[in-house]
């Protein structure tokens, strides 16, 4: 198997991942961006993409990119790249249905000779275990004799215009090792910061699903540790700036914990450890304190609203910000949501402000109407939940603005120096 001008590559999946994989392709080969979303590749085609992940530079830089919505474009390929969520449901297990009718997909139109390469996060095994009998039950052909598979796992973060697609280290994988040389040869030509071959799929799947998951726990730490010393009357920033003078101390910060990534994947890792007999303790404590941080803070916010006098039932409260993370337009699996909800549990009015979302999506996803513009002097309560660089510019005045003569400002982010707020995590 050798890279050549044959080389024709589908990429399946246009969202977050899959579409910064198919700009940077389709600057080299032959390049097919596939999704089901038909708005979605109409805008592409007018050089928009709502991600903001890429630029209108970037995509006409992409000469041999082509999009479509037609499963017989697909047919054309030799390489096919799946990129698609793998989300959970609302029993926390995970949600294989996109994996499946992706792999459906590729059964219908993949041939002798062709590669399949699976980016999306999965639990160690899925690749191979579920998602290659769907391709061989739809297409009719022999895994490791007609066709082949690889698995490198992608390591896209949203709104990060320093650590891009090219920039950082590729983990890849094959079915065989002619498989797994070819599929690392061919992201190495696009890959500025190297690659790194794993042994097995196996092993490139556990490598991304416990990326996450440490993460996950660390910030379960802090956000344990940030209630310990909340209790204790010590400011948590305080004490991790301390502590961070030391070399080795790693600088994570309490917060919310969202996004299709952290807060998902280590459900994706436990469900398989409970498959093989094993019940996770630490990760899955990890990930019920996260899970309550939304809870945890309408809590403090409502006892420092009584301090102040202030009625907690039908006051108005601005939640700044709905996106999982800062300076970015997901709303995915936000976490901000959970604070949301509980505010309403109290009969709170709550308004949603964030400059970075759509209001279709915000509507579509969760129900929620976005305000345009904060109305100066109407709220209780002001929540920083998100740390778009836009907040930070209004500074501490206008953020006060907002509220009435009496209010609670609550910077969830850390935003604003110490002083400037009224409550922290």
């Amino acid at each position: 198997m050798k890279i050549s001008i044959d080389t024709r590559i589908a990429i399946i999946g246009l969202g977050y991942v899959g579409l910064p994989l198919a700009v940077e392709f389709g600057k080299k080969y032959p390049t097919l961006g596939y999704d089901i979303n038909q708005r979605r590749v109409h805008e592409l085609r007018d050089g928009i993409d709502n991600t903001l992940e890429v630029d209108a530079s970037e995509l006409k830089e992409a000469k041999h990119l082509r999009y479509t919505t037609n499963l017989e474009d697909l047919r054309q390929a030799t390489v096919f790249i799946v990129t698609v969520p793998t989300p959970i449901d609302k029993y926390k297990q995970p949600d294989l249905t996109p994996l499946q009718k992706a792999s459906e997909t590729l059964g219908k139109v993949i041939k002798k000779g062709d590669i399949a390469v699976y980016e999306s996060t999965v639990y160690p095994g899925a690749t191979e275990e579920y998602c290659v009998p769907v391709i061989e039950r739809v297409s009719n052909l022999k895994f490791n004799e007609d066709f082949f598979v690889g698995y490198s796992p992608e390591r896209i973060n949203p709104g990060d215009k320093v650590h891009r697609l090219t920039t950082i280290t590729k983990v890849t994988s094959g079915s065989t090792p002619e498989t797994a040389d070819f599929v690392d040869a061919l992201y190495s030509s696009i890959i500025q910061a190297g690659t790194h071959k794993a042994s097995s799929i196996r092993v490139a799947e556990a490598a991304k699903v416990i990326e996450n998951t440490q993460r996950d726990l660390n910030i379960a730490l802090m956000n344990e540790l940030a209630i310990i010393f909340k209790r204790m009357g010590i400011d948590t920033e305080d004490v991790l700036k301390a502590a961070g003078t030391k070399w080795n101390f790693l600088p994570f910060r309490p917060g919310l914990v969202g996004g299709h990534c952290i807060g998902v994947d280590p459900f994706y890792l436990t469900h398989k450890a409970e498959e093989i007999g094993y019940h996770p303790h630490v990760i899955l404590a990890g990930r019920r304190i996260n899970d309550n941080m939304g809870s945890y803070a309408v809590g403090l916010l409502v006892k420092q609203m009584l301090k102040r006098c202030i009625q907690v039932e039908d006051a108005n409260v601005l939640v700044m910000g709905l996106t999982f993370k800062e300076n970015c337009p997901d709303i995915r699996n936000t976490k901000v949501i959970d604070i949301i909800n509980e505010l309403k549990g109290y009969n709170v009015n709550v308004d949603v402000y964030d400059p970075w979302i759509s209001a279709g999506n915000a509507q579509h996803e969760y129900g929620i109407t976005p305000i345009r513009l904060p109305e100066p002097g109407k709220y209780d309560a002001i929540i920083l939940a998100v740390a778009h660089s836009e907040f930070k510019e209004i500074g501490v005045a206008g953020l006060r603005s907002f509220g009435k003569k009496e209010h609670v400002l609550f910077d969830l982010k850390y935003l604003l120096p110490k002083a400037d707020s009224d409550i922290r995590l």
